[in-house]
C-alpha cells in the first residue's frame, strides 16, 4: 500500500510556531498555535501519527536549526526554506501566522520550496565563530572611526603621509593632549575602546585558529587548499568554508555563483534582453569575502612571500588551479579596465569567477582527504 503523505507549514517565531497541514486529499487546513518548546513539538507529532508520514518545513530566520533538529530527532523529515523563494501571490496584501502557515504547506506538498543547506553541529559552531570575529572587526571599525573624527573636530591632525590605525599613527594619538580635562577623558575613552575591540579581534581570531586545528581532516584540507589563491590568507579560507559547508554539494561552479548572489539581475521579454545589478540574494558574507579578494587580482600575476609560504604543502594541482586563476583574472580585470568599465563593476565581475576557483579547489580538496592513506 503507498503511504499518504501529510505536508506540515510551520510559521516558526521565538515563542510561538502557526501550524498548517496539507492532507493527501487536497485539503489544507490549519491546527492552529502551539508553543516553541520541544515538547509542544513532541505532542504535536504524536497526535499527527506516524512521523514517517510527515513532511515538515519553515522558513530559515532568527530562530536558527532547533526546530530542524528536533523534528528530525523525532523521525519526521524537515526542511528548512528560503523566505525569499516562497512563492507569493501578486495581489495578496493579507499576512498572518495563519495564513503564512497554510502557504508553507501548500506550497510544500506541490514541490515549490527550496530547501537551504542545513549545517551540522561542528559547521554551525565554527561559522558562529567566524561571524562573531566580523562582526569585532566592525565595531573597531567604528571605535577607530569616532577616535578619527574626535581628533577632526578637534583640529588634531597626525604629520603628512601618516596613514591612519597604524604603528605611528596611535602613537601619535596616545601622545595628543587636551587642557580640558572631559576632552582629555574622551579621547582616553575612545583610545581605550580601539585598545579593546583590537584585542577582541585578536582573541576571536586565535580562537579560530585554534578551531581549525580540531576540525575534520577535510575541514583543514580545503582551508589549506583555498589559501593557495591569491587574496584568500587562513581567515577568508576559514569564513568561505564555514559558510559553505562542503563545497562539492554545488553540480557546478555557476551555482555557487548563484548561492552567493554575485549574478547578474535579469529582465527579459521577447526580443529584449536587460541585466541589472547583481541580485544579492544568496550568502552575503561569501559575498563580501571573494569581492575583498578579488582587489587582488589588479595587479599582474606574482607569487610573493606570504603566498609562498601558504602554499607550502600544498599540492600541486591546487597550486595550478591557483596559479591559472591569478593569470585568468589578471587579465579580465586589465581587460575590463581598459573597456572604462566601472571600477566596482569590474571587481564584482573577477569576484564572481574566482568563486569558479575556489569551487575547483574546494572539491578537489574534499575528494583527495577522501581518499585512502598509502600504507
Amino acid at each position: 500500500m503507498k503511504k499518504t503523505l501529510r505536508f506540515l507549514g510551520l510559521d516558526v517565531h521565538a515563542e510561538t510556531i502557526a501550524v498548517a497541514v496539507a492532507e493527501p486529499d487536497g485539503e489544507v487546513r490549519s491546527l492552529g498555535t502551539i508553543a516553541n518548546r520541544e515538547e509542544s513539538i513532541r505532542k504535536l507529532v504524536k497526535k499527527l501519527g506516524s512521523p514517517e508520514q510527515l513532511r515538515a518545513c519553515y522558513e530559515a530566520g532568527p530562530t536558527g536549526y532547533v526546530v530542524y533538529w528536533q523534528l528530525t530527532q523525532l523521525g519526521v523529515d524537515c526542511a528548512v526554506v528560503a523566505p525569499t523563494l516562497v512563492p507569493t501571490k501578486a495581489g495578496d496584501r493579507v499576512k498572518t501566522d495563519r495564513r503564512d502557515a497554510l502557504k508553507l504547506a501548500r506550497s510544500h506538498r506541490s514541490g515549490d520550496l527550496t530547501a537551504v543547506w542545513v549545517p551540522d553541529g561542528d559547521s554551525e559552531a565554527l561559522r558562529d565563530l567566524v561571524r562573531a570575529r566580523e562582526a569585532a572587526k566592525q565595531d573597531e571599525l567604528r571605535a577607530r572611526h569616532r577616535l578619527g573624527k574626535f581628533l577632526l573636530r578637534m583640529g588634531r591632525r597626525p604629520a603628512v603621509g601618516m596613514k591612519a590605525c597604524t604603528e605611528p599613527y596611535m602613537a601619535w594619538v596616545r601622545q595628543v593632549r587636551f587642557e580640558r580635562p572631559a576632552q582629555q577623558a574622551t579621547l582616553l575613552d575612545y583610545l581605550h575602546e580601539v585598545d579593546h575591540m583590537a584585542a577582541r579581534v585578536k582573541r576571536l581570531e586565535q580562537a579560530i585558529t585554534e578551531a581549525v586545528k580540531l576540525a575534520s581532516p577535510q575541514v583543514q584540507e580545503v582551508v589549506k587548499g583555498l589559501q593557495a589563491l591569491r587574496g584568500i590568507a587562513e581567515i577568508s579560507a576559514v569564513t568561505i568554508v564555514a559558510e559553505l559547508g562542503q563545497i562539492s554539494r554545488f553540480d557546478t561552479p555557476r551555482q555557487l555563483m548563484g548561492y552567493s548572489g554575485a549574478v547578474p539581475s535579469e529582465d527579459s521579454s521577447g526580443k529584449r534582453k536587460r541585466q541589472g545589478s547583481i541580485t544579492k540574494t544568496g550568502n552575503a558574507h561569501l559575498r563580501r569575502i571573494v569581492v575583498e579578494a578579488a582587489w587582488s587580482y589588479r595587479h599582474r600575476p606574482a607569487i610573493g612571500p606570504r603566498l609562498r609560504k601558504r602554499q607550502e604543502g600544498v599540492p600541486e594541482p591546487i597550486k595550478e588551479i591557483a596559479w591559472k586563476a591569478q593569470v585568468r583574472l589578471s587579465k579580465r580585470y586589465a581587460r575590463l579596465a581598459a573597456a572604462g568599465k566601472d571600477q566596482r563593476k569590474i571587481i564584482t565581475a573577477v569576484g564572481r569567477e574566482l568563486l569558479g576557483f575556489i569551487w575547483a579547489i574546494g572539491v578537489k580538496a574534499e575528494t583527495s582527504s577522501k581518499q585512502p592513506m598509502a600504507a
